[in-house]
């Protein structure tokens, strides 16, 4: 199934690419996870209802649809420019009304920068497209940190086309260890960005 046929399925639109032109050099452009590497990905890796999904600069909002559609589990999608989130807010009332009824966990986006959400008790699975710098990145992982120093508990954080910056700062600086690298099949063999690396720490 083409991007556009799942879109089409889950009643949103999250296809192109958008320059963030006028934002910060921390901030990287919007472009969708494809669908069929998330097929690969949640083959291999699975989400229980009890678990809460983060997505970090969620864009259009195609893996927070995506991951309440095939898990049913709560999802928070953070996005900080006004543009995207406006389309994911048109998106999520679309969805609503042809798929949400259907589905039970919570589903809901917020617009603020990454590094302010406040990390709630119940977030225990962060997911990360490169949506910008080391510096945010690490801001964002020190909030994650501090909801597990209050509410103990193993968290994991998803990588998607790693950033080597990401994965030296994960392995030097934090406790997080690699719990499983997903190889995308038929394009890793070219390009090995192609993947998905899962860090978990144990509370």
């Amino acid at each position: 199934m083409n991007a556009k046929e799942m879109d089409n399925q889950l009643r949103i639109k999250t296809e192109g690419t958008l320059e963030l032109l006028s934002q910060s050099p921390h901030y990287n452009r919007y472009e969708a996870t494809p669908y069929d590497a998330l097929d690969e990905l949640f083959c291999a890796y699975e989400l229980l209802k009890a678990d809460g999904f983060v997505d970090y600069g969620c864009g259009k909002g195609r893996v927070s649809f995506y991951v309440h559609n095939r898990f049913q589990c709560k999802v928070t999608g953070i996005e900080m420019n006004g543009r995207l989130y406006e389309d994911v807010l048109t998106n999520l009332y679309h969805y609503r009304g042809k798929v949400q009824r259907k589905k039970d966990g919570q589903l809901h986006f917020e617009r603020c920068y990454a590094e302010a959400f406040e990390v709630e008790p119940t977030d225990n699975r962060f997911y990360f497209f490169n949506p910008f710098s080391v510096q945010v990145f690490t801001k964002v992982v020190g909030r994650i940190l501090e909801s597990v120093e209050d509410h103990g508990r193993p968290v994991d954080l998803i990588l998607y086309y790693p950033s080597m910056d990401y994965v030296q700062y994960l392995e030097t600086k934090t406790a997080f260890n690699l719990l499983k690298e997903i190889k995308l099949g038929g394009i890793y063999e070219h390009n090995e960005d192609e993947r998905f690396l899962i860090y978990r720490l144990q509370s």
